[in-house]
This record gives C-alpha cells, sequence and structure tokens, in this order.
C-alpha cells in the first residue's frame, strides 16, 4: 500500500534528490598574473604591478559569470595547466612558477609555491600555501582525489602530495636527474596507477609509476614533438594528446600536437599532426571526441616581426582513432594562454593576456560562435573539475 510522505520529508527527500544536480554545477578556475605584460612582443613587469589573482567562474551562465576572486601567487610562465580542480569542486589547486625578484622588483625568478583554494567558501579562500619545487607549473589530481602532482620545470623534479579532504602533505620527490630537462605538464591515466610528464628541456615525455603515494619514474621516455608541452589524456585513456611548442616559443614554423598510445608496450607516439605556430594552450572536451588549441600564430611577437599576426587562433579538431581531423576555427586575441571547455562541450574559453579578458565561444559540434567576454587582470591558466 503506497502512503503519502509528510510534507517536511518530501521536501528532504526532493533536496536530496537535487543535491547530486547541484553537485555538477558549472565552475570554471582561472589563475591570473598581475605581473606579466607583453611590450610590443617582449614580456615584462609592468610599470603598475597588481596582484595574482585567482577567479571563480560560473560557465552555466551566458555569457559566463565570475562568483568570487581570491589573491593567490599564479604566473605565466609555463603551460597554462598550472590550475587543477577537484572532481566535486570543493577545492582548487594553483601553481606558481615565477614571482618578483626581491632584490630587483623589474624581473622575476622562479617560484615553488602551491595554494589550496576552498571554492565553497564565499568569498572564496586559500586554506594552505605549500612549497613545491622550483619553477611549479602544471598540477594535476589523481582519478582518486588522493594525490596531487606538480611540474617543477626549474628544478628538474615533480613534487607529491596526498591530498585528505582538502589537506595536502608533502610525500615525495621525483627527479629526473636534470635541472634542464623542464617538466612541464601532467596527466594521470584513468587507474590512476601511472603519470606521463611532458619535458621541455630534453624533449621527452617520462612515464611515472603509481602504487598509493608511491611515486616512481620509470625510466621510460616517450619521444613526441619539438618542446613537449600541454598534455591531456582521453577519458577512456586510449591516447594521450601533447602539444608541441617548437622552437624558440615560436619561430613562424608550423608546430605539431603528437599522439601516444600509452596502452602501447611500451607506450610510444604513434600519429603527429601540424596545427600552427606555437599551441600555447589546449584541452580535450570532458568527452574526448574534440580537441581545442590556442594557437599563439605570431600574436605574441613585435608588430616589426615577419611573423606578427594581429590575433591568434581558437582551433577545434576532432579526435578518432587516434588521428586529429580539423573542425574549425577563430580569430581571438593576443598572447592567448589557457582554453577549457564547459563540462557539456558546448562553451569553449580562451584567455588573452594582452586583452585581459577571457573569450567565450559556443560550439556546436561544427562550428564556433563568439559570445561574450570575462574581464580579469592577467588570464594565465584555466580548468574545470576532474580535467
Amino acid at each position: 500500500m503506497f502512503h503519502h510522505a509528510p510534507r517536511g520529508r518530501a521536501l528532504a527527500l526532493a533536496f536530496a534528490l537535487l543535491a547530486p544536480c547541484a553537485a555538477q554545477a558549472q565552475i570554471a578556475v582561472s589563475a591570473n598574473d598581475g605581473k606579466s605584460y607583453l611590450n610590443d612582443g617582449v614580456p615584462e613587469v609592468p610599470a603598475n604591478v597588481v596582484p595574482d589573482t585567482v577567479s571563480i567562474i560560473d560557465l552555466s551562465q551566458t555569457p559566463p559569470k565570475v562568483l568570487g576572486e581570491v589573491q593567490a601567487p599564479t604566473s605565466a610562465v609555463g603551460p597554462p595547466l598550472s590550475v587543477a580542480v577537484a572532481k566535486d569542486e570543493s577545492f582548487a589547486l594553483v601553481a606558481s612558477s615565477t614571482k618578483l625578484d626581491p632584490a630587483n622588483p623589474k624581473k622575476t625568478v622562479p617560484d615553488d609555491k602551491l595554494s589550496v583554494i576552498d571554492l565553497k567558501a564565499k568569498p572564496p579562500v586559500v586554506l594552505q600555501t605549500l612549497e613545491a619545487g622550483a619553477g611549479a607549473s602544471g598540477v594535476s589530481i589523481s582519478p582518486a582525489g588522493d594525490l596531487a602532482l606538480v611540474a617543477n620545470r626549474s628544478a628538474g623534479t615533480v613534487s607529491v602530495f596526498t591530498i585528505s579532504g582538502k589537506t595536502l602533505t608533502p610525500a615525495g620527490t621525483v627527479d629526473f636527474g636534470a635541472k634542464t630537462s623542464g617538466p612541464c605538464a601532467i596527466v594521470f591515466t584513468p587507474d590512476g596507477k601511472r603519470a606521463f610528464v611532458t619535458r621541455d628541456g630534453d624533449n621527452k615525455v617520462s612515464v611515472l609509476s603509481i602504487d598509493g603515494s608511491k611515486v616512481e619514474y620509470t625510466k621510460r621516455d616517450v619521444g613526441a614533438g619539438l618542446r613537449p608541452y600541454g598534455i591531456d589524456i582521453t577519458p577512456r585513456g586510449d591516447a594521450i594528446v601533447v602539444a608541441d611548442m617548437g622552437l624558440n616559443n615560436g619561430n613562424g614554423d608550423a608546430d605539431t600536437v603528437s599522439i601516444i598510445d600509452p596502452n602501447a608496450k611500451p607506450p610510444k607516439t604513434v600519429s603527429t599532426f601540424t596545427v600552427g605556430t606555437t599551441p600555447e594552450g589546449m584541452k580535450l572536451s570532458p568527452d574526448g571526441k574534440y580537441l581545442a588549441l590556442a594557437i599563439m600564430n605570431g600574436s605574441n611577437k613585435a608588430k616589426a616581426a615577419p611573423i606578427f599576426n594581429d590575433y591568434g587562433l581558437l582551433k577545434i579538431f576532432s579526435l578518432k582513432d587516434k588521428t586529429l581531423t580539423h573542425v574549425t576555427e577563430a580569430k581571438v586575441g593576443h598572447w592567448c594562454q589557457g582554453v577549457t571547455f564547459s563540462k557539456d562541450n558546448k562553451k569553449v574559453l580562451v584567455q588573452c593576456l594582452v586583452e585581459n579578458e577571457i573569450q567565450v565561444f559556443d560550439f556546436n559540434g561544427n562550428t564556433l560562435k563568439r559570445n561574450g567576454t570575462i574581464k580579469v587582470a592577467g588570464p594565465a591558466a584555466i580548468r574545470i573539475s576532474g580535467q
């Protein structure tokens, strides 16, 4: 016999059913560098430095809206993957590769800071500030949410942290044996048993083994393209995508994206595709079907340079059977860094440092359409949860 629940119990049940939906909020986290400025193609410290910040962005609105902001160290130097967001969107990790030189505030020196930011607090707050290694750059959280790895670009190492709730604890260091190896960015395999690290200093992608909190260098390196930088992996873990930055941070060459088969024995690069000059930012869509690339396209060069273009490019490729196929592209601003999709794959955000804005595009699987901007000072890295 069916009985109607009392009103109070019915409301409680309704809220319980709604709770999973609330957990699926469309949140992106943008790390913003207030000490970087491009003076006709030359990166400089600006005359009026503003604090580095981290912005929390609601992607469920059109255009997306900044929900809150907190001061925390970060940097535009290094791949724009220096942000990681917990799957439940309760906290974010933000790495900082450079800071102002205490002896000369017109210059920067390597930094090693990793901030833990509470995204549920209103306004967001920094819960912890930890030390990783010099040039702390790409950061990723394990699929189980119990481990974080930070690539230390100026130290030639990877820092290991265990995670309990919103608290991180140092748990060791992986040393590649050369400070010049330039570890840049990291992805975990879906089973959490391995991680792949790009090294733009010596043109390698290194494989790490993971057993609990024990992380070791397997001494297996994969050869990708010239200066492997950004990296991502499909949700099924059947393909790894690596953005190869090329010579001298963009000299007009057509640079590449390499596809690694992580399940081959041993893992190896299986294909390479030409994508344009300097693929600074890169991200796979949450369903793994599309790759978004922020192509510098000479937009960060001096105006008199022969390779200068007065715009960057956002390019979308489809990924199928470890093959990239160009889908569409759109012009964006100058010196554009990070790029990310929304969880439903229908929005693409691109950070442009010269314009001090995040440019928002609608994506329907075939075309891109500009649909708003988010003004922030020095947008340099961006991520959504679970990526």
